[in-house]
């Protein structure tokens, strides 16, 4: 009965962490570079809709349920703890999906935020300066966590491969 356990958490952290990987790799490579191409105001209204749209319980089952999965999945492997099993592999996947949350939630929610704040200014300048302030570090950012949550999603692949 562990065995199915262990499996069973270990393919909900994969799918989870995939999932959201292919959510953050899709902003890095389509999101972004079509609303690059945007006039400032376009710009800032599509961002906040995105904001907005994003908050709701799709996106949360994967951005918690990759961390819950994860921590479960390490947790059921440690009566076969050793370093010829997943759980290394599993304890990696955790460590840079815990970045991918720090950098989430110290950089880009922060930045959504100020986005959302008060009024789109009116004068062409201003919203220069706002989209400014957001996107280059948003998008340099959203990239970084891509690349972490990709390379969790490949340690729990991997730890699929290696578990006994």
């Amino acid at each position: 009965m562990l065995r199915e356990f262990q499996t069973a958490t270990l393919i909900a952290a994969t799918l989870t962490t995939g999932l959201s990987a292919g959510l953050y790799y899709g902003f890095a490579c389509a999101v972004m570079p079509g609303l690059a191409r945007t006039e400032d105001r376009s710009f800032i209204q599509g961002m906040r809709r995105i904001n907005t749209a994003i908050l709701n319980g799709w996106f949360m089952l994967l951005f918690l349920g990759s961390l819950l999965f994860t921590i479960a999945a390490a947790a059921l492997q440690l009566p076969d703890a050793g370093w010829g099993t997943a759980l290394p592999w599993t304890v990696a996947a955790l460590v840079l999906y815990v970045a991918v949350l720090v950098v989430t939630m110290s950089v880009n929610v922060p930045l959504n935020n100020a986005l959302e704040a008060g009024d789109p200014p009116d004068a062409s300048a201003e919203l220069t300066a706002l989209r400014a302030r957001f996107e280059s570090p948003w998008t340099r950012w959203n990239l970084i966590r891509t690349v972490l949550n990709a390379a969790a999603f490949a340690c729990l692949a991997w730890a699929l491969m290696r578990q006994r």
